[in-house]
Order: structure tokens, then C-alpha cells, then sequence
């Protein structure tokens, strides 16, 4: 089976920082805004800001943690403890089937 993208753009969009915003159509670039208008950010978006720049910051993996468990199972060190597996799988599926909507 081929997967091709048929998903057509639409209009002069551009994408970037998962935001999309419009792009002029006109050839003239956009014009200044009059000098009385002004634009201020709560504390509360600073703060927003700060919040995704640390996440953004953050590593996704902690590699620390992961050489030691490399570590651990080749050195023959690591356990699996099948019952806490279990219990984490028996969880996981609660918590989907609460999530779904009841059919009839």
C-alpha cells in the first residue's frame, strides 16, 4: 500500500512553532502599526513563556538513568518484576476504558 500526501495547502499559509499564520496575499509588505497602539503581556504570559522555554530545556530522556539500566542488564543486574508489570498494564487499560465514552 502507498501513503502519499494528499492533503492539499490551502491559501498562502505558513507553519512554524506548531503555530499557523496567514500570509499577506497583497505583493506590499504589511504596514506598520500607528505609533499610538501599544501591546502588553500579562505576567502571567512572561511566565508562560518561561514555563515552555524550560520545558523545551528539558531532555525528553534521562541518559543517566538509561546507561545505568544498560549497565545493570548487561552486567546481569536487572530484575524485571512481572507482577509490577502487570499491575501497571491491568492500569493503563482501566484508565482507557474510563476515558472512552460508554456505548450502548
Amino acid at each position: 500500500m502507498k501513503i502519499d500526501n494528499s492533503i492539499k495547502p490551502v491559501g498562502n499559509l505558513e507553519t512554524g512553532d506548531n503555530r499557523t499564520k496567514a500570509v499577506p496575499t497583497t505583493g506590499a509588505p504589511p504596514s506598520a502599526a500607528p505609533a499610538g497602539d501599544r501591546v502588553e503581556l500579562s505576567s502571567l504570559s512572561s511566565g508562560m513563556q518561561k514555563a515552555e522555554q524550560a520545558i523545551q530545556s528539558t531532555p525528553v530522556v534521562n541518559q543517566v538513568r538509561v546507561d545505568e539500566i544498560k549497565q545493570a542488564i548487561s552486567e546481569g543486574r536487572f530484575k524485571v518484576d512481572a507482577n509490577k508489570v502487570a499491575d501497571g498494564l491491568v492500569d493503563s487499560v482501566r484508565q482507557m476504558l474510563a476515558a472512552q465514552p460508554n456505548k450502548v
